[in-house]
């Protein structure tokens, strides 16, 4: 790991949307291309912090471990960032962008975090911004019917997402629209490219291969 900023970064691309928009396949279409670095979201470790599964947690309460849980999850993303890579491009699942400016904000808005609790999350992702070396050069965003999305989380069952409502998932796509595609509020750390990722899976590779030349030749301009 090279967290400072001054470092060189490979050629950096993040996928973002909500749960269940096809972030995991889209890395799989890309995983077979030798010189893409994937990473994934290291959801193992937040289902493992010696012993603990900070992801159930959360799930189970997330009114007493949500800052608990998104300290851990902006360390984690910031590793992931700062990972080295002797590959020429990177191609990460989520950020820590996404992390304070979907799921952080998020939980501000359902009054989980204490004005203290959110403080200190914003003052670490502040400086993590400023002086590590967590730069992007390539969003893509993986946009979904709240309704698309909800029906693919309950087939797939994964036993923390149980609790998650359609009416979550609906905020959360609110806030993804806002940042990524309406940029009305945060800033936008790179271009973005904009995927239809309602389509189904056995159509959804040729929507994949349209960011296919963006990546692989690094190509920072972007036609949505």
């Amino acid at each position: 790991m090279s967290i400072s900023k001054n470092s060189q970064r490979p050629f950096t691309v993040i996928v973002e949307g909500n749960i269940g928009s096809g972030k995991t396949t889209f890395l799989q279409h890309f995983n077979k291309f030798d010189d893409i670095c994937v990473l994934a979201e290291p959801i193992e470790l937040w289902r493992n912090c010696n012993g603990h599964n900070l992801l159930g947690l959360l799930y189970e309460d997330r009114k007493k471990w949500s800052f608990t849980f998104q300290s851990y999850v902006q360390l984690t993303m910031l590793e992931q960032h700062t990972k080295l890579t002797d590959r020429p491009i990177k191609l990460m699942e989520r950020s820590i962008y996404s992390a304070r400016y979907c799921f952080v904000e998020k939980m501000k808005q359902d009054g989980l975090l204490s004005h203290a609790s959110a403080a200190v999350l914003d003052k670490h992702f502040e400086w993590v911004k400023e002086y590590a070396n967590v730069g992007v050069d390539l969003i893509v965003y993986l946009r979904t019917s709240p309704h698309v999305v909800y029906e693919r989380m309950m087939l797939r069952n994964r036993a923390e997402e149980k609790s998650v409502s359609l009416e979550y998932l609906q905020a959360l796509h609110q806030i993804h629209e806002d940042w990524l595609y309406h940029k009305t509020i945060f800033s936008v750390a790179a271009p973005v490219l904009v995927l239809n990722a309602n389509l189904d899976k056995s159509v959804i590779h040729e929507e994949y291969m349209k960011c296919e030349p963006q990546i692989l030749n690094r190509t920072l301009t972007v036609h949505t």
